[in-house]
């Protein structure tokens, strides 16, 4: 059975005050069940969420690179007033504006306070039951090949393809987007941000890597060592993890 994502990881020297800025952004909770922080919603953790994809926000020694992130967010707002509150308010947290040739467009491009863009929107129709998170957004040479491959790893419909995009969302509907974007160049450093995925209960962690190897992913050796999760990379390179089914990597929070 097809694989659901479950979070966006995020590397971050400082992973407590970026996951706290994620949890400002997003209206979420900050929370801190082992090394990483993870923000989802309030009222306690709960993962794997059943709802939301949550931001799983991992420590690492080295600072990103000057290079743009091939991954990033895109935030939802509902009307013009809230998307100028937000960016005012991410702003006073330690968000700045960025450039990456955007040029005149409506929505706001910023940067997490270790350099991570995203972007908040200006209010579209299509993202009023995405909740916080609009969409997931990957730079990618051929979204037809890229967006063929994550249609068949995610329990995940492909609702538009073409030559310069691909929309994905989930089969069963509601939450974010998943949308790949055609981009010159290619990937030339390691992802800051990627997508973990998890089998549905009752599926083989094993068999699932074997199927998305066989789909045309190939396997990443990041000096992960001995770790209860696979480290993959989908055919254009860009890094993803298939989480162990809770249970069996230890209290089932976030672990990669």
């Amino acid at each position: 059975m097809p694989l659901r994502p479950v979070q966006v990881n995020i590397k971050a020297v400082d992973s407590a005050a970026v996951g706290r800025f994620w949890a400002e952004a997003l209206g979420w909770s900050a929370y801190s069940p082992g090394v990483t922080t993870y923000v989802g919603p309030g009222g306690g953790l709960v993962w794997p969420d059943p709802v939301v994809v949550g931001v799983d926000v991992v420590p690492v020694p080295e600072r990103k690179s000057a290079t743009k992130n091939r991954t990033h967010l895109d935030l939802a707002t509902d009307s013009l007033a809230h998307q100028a509150e937000l960016v005012a308010r991410l702003t006073a947290l330690g968000a700045t504006p960025v450039d990456v040739g955007q040029g005149a467009v409506p929505w706001t491009v910023l940067a997490d306070p270790e350099g991570n863009e995203f972007c908040v929107l200006e209010p579209r129709e299509e993202y009023r039951d995405t909740g916080p998170i609009a969409a997931v957004v990957v730079d990618c040479a051929d979204p037809r090949v890229v967006g063929r491959f994550w249609g068949e790893a995610l329990d995940w419909t492909l609702r538009e393809v073409t030559d310069e995009h691909a929309v994905l969302r989930s089969a069963r509907g509601g939450g974010l987007y998943l949308e790949l974007l055609r981009v010159p160049g290619g990937k030339t450093v390691p992802d800051r941000v990627h997508l973990d995925l998890l089998p549905y209960p009752g599926d083989d962690q094993a068999a699932e890597v074997d199927r998305l190897r066989a789909l045309g992913a190939t396997d990443l050796d990041l000096g992960q060592g001995d770790v209860p999760w696979t480290c993959l990379s989908d055919p254009e390179g860009h890094e993803f993890c298939v989480l162990a089914p809770v249970g069996e990597a230890g209290d089932g929070h976030p672990v990669a």
